[in-house]
This record gives structure tokens, C-alpha cells and sequence, in this order.
């Protein structure tokens, strides 16, 4: 099974509607998928359009991190340092993702906080601020920035055999949940 397969499991697992009403909300969640190229160029034209057209709530990216046996919650991500080329031998224009952008941008989610709150999982699930900048880094520095910070970035690990399609699907399931509860906390008017 390559690693284009395993994100795609994951998402016949998270994209069931029958899921999204155990979440409690399935008629206010409206659950959309991408699939990203591993391009730079094709990811900032893709990118760029759903945030100018779709204008979505929150982007949750989901990526494999081909070495780990772990889920890693990424918090931030960098705009410098992008010098490795994609599948088609091509490289980020000036090594960075936005020309004169920050040099980090952090999500508007607290992850760490997220890995706090979740327990009971057949896997670990660790907090990080290095996504790897690589494309994934990439994709998220482009969506925090165009989405102002409401992003949030997610390494799962291919599947073995300690680990099952259901197994990562309940944990993607668990930690959807509890990006949209702080988002929605977010959104809610503090009283005095």
C-alpha cells in the first residue's frame, strides 16, 4: 500500500455522513476533500482558490509522515526553507511559500491542548512546531496565512499491522471533534 492509498483510506473512513451525525452536528458540518498533489505550484493554485471561493471555517490537512508510528498535531508552520524538489523534479518558488510573508504562522487551535484532551486512543497522538518543510509544511503555511490562522495540520502514520483503518479513523474522528469544540469556543462572546 503506497501513501496516497493510506490518506485515502482515512478518507472513505472520515467522509461517511452516518459519521458526521455521531458528531452531533451532521446538518451544520459540511465535510470537503481534497486531494493534493505533491507539486508546489499545483497546491498553491489549488489552495489559493478554496480560500478565495469557499472561504471554509477551518482546513484540516491530513498528510502521512512516512517514519512515524504516531499522530503528530502540528501547531505552526514556515514560510522560509523549502529546498527539497516535488515528485515532478520542481522547487517553491524562492524556497519559501509567500514572498514577504511571515516567517511563522501559528494556528489559531491550540494542538497542545488538543493532545491533552484526548485519551484513550488506541494510538499516541504527540504535539509538534516542526512539520517538515516538506509539501505538507507547505500546504499548511499557505492555508494559515490565506485563512488567517484557521488551519490545522495533521501527520498520521501509514498503516501496519498494530494498526487499523478503524483504529485511525476513530482517532481523525476524536481530533475533529475537538478542533471544531475550539473553534466554536473561539467563536463564542465572552460574559463579564
Amino acid at each position: 500500500m503506497d501513501i496516497q492509498d493510506n490518506t485515502w483510506i482515512c478518507y472513505t473512513v472520515l467522509y461517511n455522513p452516518q459519521e458526521l451525525k455521531k458528531l452531533g452536528s451532521g446538518d451544520k458540518i459540511r465535510l470537503e476533500t481534497v486531494e493534493l498533489p505533491v507539486h508546489y505550484q499545483r497546491v498553491r493554485e489549488i489552495l489559493s482558490r478554496i480560500w478565495e471561493t469557499q472561504q471554509p471555517q477551518l482546513a484540516v490537512h491530513v498528510g502521512v509522515g512516512t517514519a512515524s508510528k504516531l499522530i503528530i498535531l502540528e501547531q505552526c508552520a514556515r514560510n522560509q526553507g523549502y529546498k527539497d524538489p516535488d515528485v515532478c523534479g520542481c522547487y517553491a518558488a524562492g524556497s519559501c511559500c509567500v514572498d514577504g510573508g511571515p516567517e511563522k504562522i501559528e494556528s489559531l487551535i491550540d494542538m497542545r491542548s488538543v493532545c491533552k484532551n484526548l485519551t484513550g486512543l488506541d494510538i499516541a497522538i504527540i504535539y509538534s512546531r516542526d512539520a517538515g518543510r516538506y509539501l505538507c509544511e507547505y500546504a499548511y503555511y499557505l492555508s494559515l496565512y490565506h485563512g488567517n490562522q484557521k488551519a490545522a495540520f495533521i501527520h498520521i502514520p501509514r498503516l501496519s499491522n498494530g494498526l487499523t483503518v478503524e483504529q485511525l479513523g476513530k482517532a481523525l474522528w476524536m481530533i475533529l471533534q475537538e478542533l471544531l469544540h475550539q473553534l466554536d469556543t473561539q467563536r463564542e462572546p465572552s460574559v463579564l
